[in-house]
């Protein structure tokens, strides 16, 4: 199975779940988006590693990075390698002396790491074909239609056709939020 690059293109506050933020991976020269919901702490500690700021003292995952260092051990990739119920699920490929070993771990720890290791974040076609979204900017502009104000509820009250204009609105307006939740209403369809 052939690995996708990602990359990070944004990081901003959730709307929906308070206390989360929504980070937003992007395929490596594609048109598709990740878009994975994550906890605070490690919201802040990957928006640190990717403004080169410097805390005072080390986060958990400068002591990870720091660790690693003094044993020799480093952090070749991560992979996002399932997606179940949901959650996302990620592994470190770290090589020490030519022994390569997985490790797993939350995905927002896995990217954390990455940053700071500045290695390559990768998943496989099949995360991203459930899960991704496109990206507004390889859309036609005249297919740009305001998002109607809507909330989980009315979700199920929408045919099929009306749940996809909706996506597509959500989409464009680069609400990935609110295009997960219409997505998962169309999944759960059967759509």
């Amino acid at each position: 199975m052939d690995k996708i690059k990602l990359d990070i293109i944004g990081l901003s506050y959730s709307q929906t779940q308070s206390g989360a933020y929504a980070l937003v991976l992007a395929e490596s020269g594609g048109k598709r988006r990740l878009p994975i919901i994550i906890g605070g702490f490690e919201a802040q500690a990957i928006a640190i590693e990717l403004e080169k700021m410097t805390p005072t003292r080390p986060l958990t995952h400068d002591l990870f990075k720091s660790l690693a260092q003094t044993f020799s051990i480093q952090l070749k990739e991560v992979v996002i390698y399932n997606l179940q119920e949901g959650i996302f699920f990620a592994k470190l490929v770290c090589e020490k002396d030519g022994v390569f070993s997985d490790i797993d771990a939350r995905t927002s720890d896995a990217i954390a790491l990455a940053v700071r290791f500045d290695c390559p974040i990768y998943t496989f076609e099949s995360i991203l074909s459930s899960a991704g979204i496109l990206s507004d900017e390889f859309l036609e502009e005249e297919d740009e239609v305001e998002i109607a104000d809507t909330d989980e509820n009315e979700f199920t009250k929408m045919n099929k056709e009306e749940l996809e204009e909706q996506l597509q609105n959500a989409i464009d307006s680069e609400d990935y939020e609110l295009a997960s939740k219409i997505r998962d209403e169309i999944k759960k369809r059967g759509a």
